[in-house]
């Protein structure tokens, strides 16, 4: 449980250090452009469809995303987190999507673009881990200037950590409760 609650921890620092999370803010070290994000699935501020949740068998939800052309993109990153009242949890990462993209469709998790990477999350599964909890859902995708290199025996907090380093871009849309 102690392990947990340091990884918990450990991921709700790269969070913040990427500007995902409110605990220390934005970053200092550069502007980051924004991205627009939408779905057509969800909407700001509204629960999430009980579909996309542990409830629900569709996977994650489809995204789709757009922003200035940044000419030193190189891969886009998608978080999916959770605030809830009791605890944090990361639900989704995937990683390495190729620059060019600026969608995804439902269930990307189960059929990601070729060359991408997902991490293994909080709950300790590969891919998207549906939430189930009531709380606040945060799915942001970032533009990287780089692609994410994961450590041998590197884990969440390595990817998250890279992804916050090579930010150059960054949006949100966020879903409140479970439908």
């Amino acid at each position: 449980m102690r392990r947990i609650a340091v990884s918990v921890t450990v991921v709700a620092a790269a969070l913040a250090l990427s500007g995902c999370g409110s605990l220390i803010g934005r970053s200092q070290a550069m502007d980051i452009a924004e991205i627009n994000v939408s779905s057509p699935e969800l909407r700001e501020g509204k629960p999430l469809p009980a579909e996309y949740s542990c409830r629900g068998d569709q996977g994650s939800p489809p995204l789709r995303w757009s922003s200035q052309p940044l000419s030193e993109a190189k891969s886009i990153a998608i978080v999916v987190d959770s605030q809830a009242t009791s605890d944090s949890a990361v639900h989704w990462v995937l990683y390495n999507i190729p620059a060019t993209t600026t969608e995804l469709g439902p269930n990307a998790a189960a059929d990601p673009p070729p060359g991408s990477g997902q991490a293994r999350v909080t709950s300790g599964k590969v891919g998207y881990d549906p939430p189930c909890k009531s709380g606040i859902y945060r799915f942001t995708v970032y533009t990287l200037k780089d692609k994410v290199v994961v450590p041998k025996d590197g884990g969440l907090p390595d990817i998250l950590r890279d992804i916050a380093d090579k930010t150059i871009a960054r949006g949100r849309l966020t879903a409140v409760d479970i439908q």
